[in-house]
């Protein structure tokens, strides 16, 4: 197990301009991303990484091409068939963050059938961040609360955390950006307030389990401050 790193966040970025690259479709692109997906997976699963989260397809996605976002659905469905076995095998549970009802029907129930097969599976957990929203989570959370009849003296930063999507699970303690980017992108936003973030140029098609390896190392050589600025002149 990678030491003291108990989940790790990705935002898998780059697969279009990994294909416009090659002069290929953006879907050749995606498609690429679901190989390197299953390659980190096996990877985290191997080095004993507890909690592995994916940004899978953010609410902004649906501004894409309808053909495009047909195809990543299509895409993620027959990746989950194809490769629910293999998560059973290596005892991963599969979670959702995000709001699942609003996917298509058949991809909404391959994604289901995957998380019930899973669900007591103890190895790893592996969530895909599918129709997800860190603002829309955070709105999520208070509006439960309220249903719950919570007043205002009564929410504490435990009792808030439970109506998150991640309410069980450690925050994300390192976050990678693939392809050059260097935001967040309304991405676990209330989790993210002390993950060290790592940026790389490599497009996700192209990163593999070496490129992970020098993330994980460039880790674990910070040294972690918790609500510290640092040294104070």
């Amino acid at each position: 197990m990678v030491s003291d790193l108990k989940h790790l966040a990705i935002i898998m970025d780059g697969n279009g301009r990994w294909a416009r690259a090659r002069g290929l479709d953006r879907s050749a692109g995606h498609k690429a991303g679901t190989e390197t997906a299953r390659e980190i997976v096996t990877e985290c699963r191997t080095l004993g990484i507890p909690v592995l989260t994916l940004y899978t397809f953010s609410t902004e996605n649906w501004s894409r091409p309808t053909q495009e976002i047909n195809f990543l659905f299509t895409l993620l469905k027959d990746f989950l068939s194809a490769e629910l076995p293999s998560l059973v095998e290596q005892s991963i549970r599969l979670v959702v963050l995000g709001e699942l009802d609003g996917l298509p029907l058949p991809t909404r129930q391959v994604v289901r059938h995957a998380m019930a097969k899973t669900a007591s599976c103890s190895a790893m957990t592996l969530n895909l961040a599918l129709n997800y929203s860190g603002r829309q989570e955070i709105l999520r959370a208070c509006q439960s609360l309220i249903r719950a009849g919570a007043g205002a003296d009564d929410i504490t930063e435990a009792r808030f955390r439970a109506h998150l999507y991640t309410a069980d699970m450690p925050d994300p303690d390192l976050i990678i950006r693939t392809s050059g980017e260097m935001r967040l992108s309304n991405y676990l936003l209330f989790q993210s307030a002390y993950s060290e973030l790592y940026f790389t140029d490599i497009p996700w098609p192209d990163f593999h389990p070496r490129h992970l390896h020098t993330a994980l190392d460039d880790f674990q050589h910070r040294q972690r401050r918790f609500g510290s600025t640092g040294d104070v002149a």
